[in-house]
């Protein structure tokens, strides 16, 4: 089995650190030959990078470990990169969410104005980073998983239209699929879902075990009787508890899918808006969570010279998501996966140009996605919707169009209107400036 030079950019992150047990746990099935960290922040990059050598020494004492902020370094002969940046840190994440909650929208960071703001944050360091890695490897797997990766997953198609070993992936089907085993209690690896959607704006239509039995209709049962929680309940904050117990929610209204959590935002904007606290939001309950234990947690061990007694991963979805999507692409598996692809007629009345999410077989040619057909009226409705929201958005992007900007905003269920949506815009612009291009 070949042994894989891996790049992790954004090697300071938060995530970091279960993206890196998963590496160590799945050796058999993806081989390591050295993993480098790369990340701006050399501060954050230095103590996750400690952290990871402690880690490896111990777990997997063959595989070069290193940490750097020089892209030189990081981008030479590598096979795979793993990517999930955040271009303007949690300051500007805090913006994101807070601005259009002061004037009146829903603030998230990948959902309406939030999600708008940061998609035009990424796409400059996600264009330029496709570049860095191509310079000197031409048949290197980015795998992406950089926010908001609706926005980004079109642009990047947008800028590169031939590139065939770009794969934008989000871990939250991976979670619910999780949650969903833990429900009817069943071994998650045994469930194959069929999917279809935008990111962050989908719906199972099947679950099968291997029986070839479709569960969903028993998951339904269980949810309406008696609600539904993540499957780590009891390390999520409450705000992802009260996210997961909307699914309830939309089903009532909706039973004729398993719906993504985020539908929420776009299905009750008024209701989540009355939820959501302008002076408290997710940044604030990450940096003082998430991000304060983990970051302790990765001193204590570099204190102590050991990782063998770690608490530092929190939830292993992402992780082990990660590392499985790679090792089914490097040896050819073929696994199931729901990715993000060009839609090409793969949801048949959706426009071809769409960044489809759907459940496809993933190996060494990439995603062989499964056909979904038709879609009804209000799913096609609301998909053509937030597309033309995507869309509008990186085309403002790249022709820095004031206009372009607006409509898009104008078209989100989560302002729909147009002087809202202007208000929104224009914070957002000064807000952002040094990292939006300017707009006309």
């Amino acid at each position: 089995m070949k042994k894989h030079n891996i790049v992790l950019v954004g090697g300071g992150s938060t995530w970091t650190p279960g993206i890196l047990k998963a590496m160590t746990t799945h050796l058999e099935q993806f081989s390591l030959n050295k993993v480098i960290l790369y990340d701006i922040n050399k501060e954050r990059q230095e103590v996750i990078g400690k952290f990871a050598q402690i880690l490896f020494s111990e777990e997997a004492p063959d595989v070069e470990v290193i940490y750097t902020t020089d892209k030189e370094v990081a981008f030479k002969d590598i096979d795979f990169v793993f990517c999930q940046i955040r271009t303007g840190g949690f300051d500007m994440r805090d913006r994101d969410e807070k601005i259009p909650l002061e004037l009146g929208v829903i603030g998230q960071e990948t959902c309406g104005p939030g999600g708008f703001a940061y998609g035009l944050r990424s796409i400059k360091d996600m264009v330029e980073l496709v570049r860095d890695v191509r310079e000197n490897n031409p048949d290197a797997w980015i795998l992406n998983y950089t926010n908001p990766a609706a926005i980004v997953a079109l642009a990047l198609d947008k800028v590169f239209p031939e590139e065939k070993r770009i794969l934008n992936i989000c871990d939250q089907p991976v979670n619910l699929l999780r949650s969903y085993a833990k429900l009817i209690d069943y071994d998650v690896d045994k469930l194959e879902p069929v999917y279809f959607g935008l990111n962050h704006f989908g719906w199972f239509t099947n679950i099968y075990d291997k029986q070839g039995k479709d569960r969903v209709p028993e998951l339904k049962q269980k949810i309406l009787a008696g609600g539904f929680n993540p499957v780590d309940a009891e390390q999520r904050s409450q705000s992802w508890l009260d996210t997961y117990a909307m699914v309830k929610d939309m089903l009532e209204d909706f039973p004729e899918y398993l719906p993504n959590t985020y539908l929420q935002y776009y299905l009750y904007p008024d209701y989540k808006l009355s939820k959501l606290d302008p002076e408290w939001t997710r940044t604030d309950e990450v940096r003082n969570e998430r991000e304060q234990k983990i970051f302790e947690e990765c001193n204590r061990i570099i204190e102590n010279g050991t990782a063998k007694d770690s608490k530092v991963v929190h939830n292993d979805a992402h992780g082990d998501m990660m590392v499985e999507v790679a090792a089914s692409i490097a040896n050819n598996w073929k696994q199931t996966f729901v990715v993000m692809v060009r839609n090409n007629g793969i949801v048949s009345n959706l426009p071809s140009d769409s960044m489809v999410e759907v459940h496809a077989s993933l190996g060494a040619n990439g995603p062989q996605p499964y056909a979904v057909g038709e879609i009804g009226t209000f799913y096609k409705g609301l998909i053509e919707n937030q597309h033309a929201f995507e869309k509008l958005t990186v085309e403002a992007y790249l022709e820095q169009s004031y206009t372009k900007a607006l409509q898009a905003l104008t078209l989100n269920r989560t302002i729909v209107d147009a002087k809202k949506a202007r208000k929104v815009l224009d914070a957002l612009i000064e807000a952002n400036k040094g990292y939006w291009p300017p707009l006309y």
